[in-house]
């Protein structure tokens, strides 16, 4: 098939006279796609407020007869949203059009979630109602904490996580109206306030420790610690640096536009399944190795490297095309000269390891010097493989004394704002449709069945 751009388009979709307002998204001239028969088929190029611009191809099937094929969907938008913004060869990382980077320095986690689901940074008293709404509903039902009772003691936390939250729905179906926005809202809260207690619930029972309830008066990463790390027997002191290092890492973890997770949230929630079984399906997308698990690579790497005079030897297996080993936490499929969120992130792993007094350790030297050495390496300058949020997140949890474990997990509590403002988004869209992908089949043509006496 010959594609051929209209004339006033030319090949950089250049703005025309006659566009056409559509909201917040602007239609240009078509792409022209002219079949082999001669058929043709005009494809609207739309434009967002920022970034590429996007032919549609809805309606190329129907005229044309043919699919799009893309592998992984790299190049085709899924979905309209306004969420989150990303560029890749920038750099570029924004919440609803706010700099992550100013976000992380000014901001909470709470605030970039109240930003998040509702569009607008809260005023101080929106903020207040928010952190209150969330610090009341920490609680769990006795009936799920019974359901922990039931899994072995060295159970997966992610496993734990993902069955867990799917069970929500089997406690909460009085308010799971799509439809009703209100039920939204409490689904939105739910989420966010409970996570937390049922990770650390997990955590609990892989220890054997006794499971500890929240306490309202602790803000939402020190409530977090607290179910984690204290014990009945003796009061727990909280360390203000865990605190801020993990309220920092939810706020840069909290959305990336339309990654596995989030897409799976999407396409299952698309069906009109119930908002919980779509979280749970995102909790189970992002406990994979290439995606959320990708931070407790990072460590099993640095263990098998094993200490700081192996790391030459190491970087130049990674440079050999030839050698399996490849160096965890560095480079980024979308960020293609940095992750915006490392260059946060490193400042806070290095103050967390000076203030909490644990940078003498083995593992945070080896750590560190692998971080210079490929931050001074041509090979990696050229490549452009900079150290990214994997890597840092993970010796920030390690110095945190949370478990390899657990590192997905936490990961999930930053994310599931995240999830949740995706599937609001695309459950109140009145043009949102049931994902359907499609396929290039390569498998046998019609055959006839054959008798099993005959095979």
């Amino acid at each position: 098939m010959k594609r051929v751009p209209s004339a006033s388009t030319a090949l950089g979709y250049a703005h025309t006279a006659n566009q056409i307002n559509l909201g917040k998204k602007m239609t240009k001239d078509a792409f022209r796609l002219i079949s082999p028969g001669g058929t043709e088929t005009d494809l609207p190029v739309l434009s967002g407020t920022v970034g590429p611009d996007v032919i549609d191809v809805g309606k190329l099937y129907k005229e044309q007869g043919v699919f799009t094929y893309d592998p992984g969907y790299v190049s085709t938008g899924s979905c309209e949203s306004d969420i989150t913004y990303i560029d890749g060869e920038q750099g570029i990382l924004m919440y609803r059009g706010y700099p992550v980077e100013q976000l992380a320095e000014h901001s909470s986690f709470l605030e970039v979630s109240y930003l998040l689901l509702h569009g607008e940074l809260p005023t101080a008293d929106q903020l207040r109602s928010f952190d209150k709404t969330i610090r009341t509903h920490t609680m769990l039902n006795e009936g799920m904490l019974n359901f922990f009772k039931g899994f072995r003691y060295d159970a997966h936390p992610m496993a734990m996580l993902s069955a867990v939250v799917g069970s929500m729905s089997a406690y909460y179906h009085k308010e799971m109206d799509a439809s009703n926005p209100e039920h939204r809202d409490i689904f939105a809260h739910r989420i966010l306030a409970k996570l937390p207690t049922i990770a650390a619930a997990a955590y609990k029972l892989n220890t054997g420790q006794p499971f500890m309830y929240p306490q309202n008066d602790l803000n939402y990463c020190e409530n977090l610690l607290h179910m984690l790390f204290a014990v009945p027997a003796e009061p727990y002191e909280i360390d203000p640096i865990a605190a801020e290092a993990l309220d920092l890492l939810f706020i840069l973890h909290a959305d990336h536009e339309q990654n596995c997770s989030t897409s799976t949230v999407r396409m299952a929630g698309s069906s009109g399944a119930n908002p919980y079984s779509a979280i749970a399906a995102g909790i189970s997308a992002l406990w994979g190795p290439a995606h959320g698990g990708a931070n407790e690579a990072v460590l099993n790497m640095l263990e098998e490297i094993g200490d700081a005079s192996q790391i030459h030897r190491f970087v130049a297996k990674a440079k050999d095309k030839n050698d399996p080993f490849r160096l965890m936490g560095f480079g980024h499929r979308v960020y293609k000269n940095f992750d915006p969120r490392a260059t946060i992130i490193r400042d806070m792993a290095h103050k967390v390891l000076e203030k909490l007094g644990r940078s003498d350790t083995p593992m945070f030297d080896l750590a560190r010097e692998l971080e210079h050495v490929a931050l001074n390496d041509d090979y990696f300058i050229e490549k452009k493989l900079y150290p990214n949020v994997d890597f840092y997140s993970g010796i920030i949890y390690r110095a945190l004394e949370i478990p390899t474990s657990m590192f997905t997990v936490m990961f999930a509590i930053g994310r599931s704002v995240g999830w949740t403002a995706h599937w609001r988004e695309m459950i109140s869209d009145p043009t949102a449709r049931i994902s359907r992908p499609r396929q290039l089949y390569t498998g046998p043509t019609q055959r006839d069945y054959v008798p099993i006496a005959k095979r």
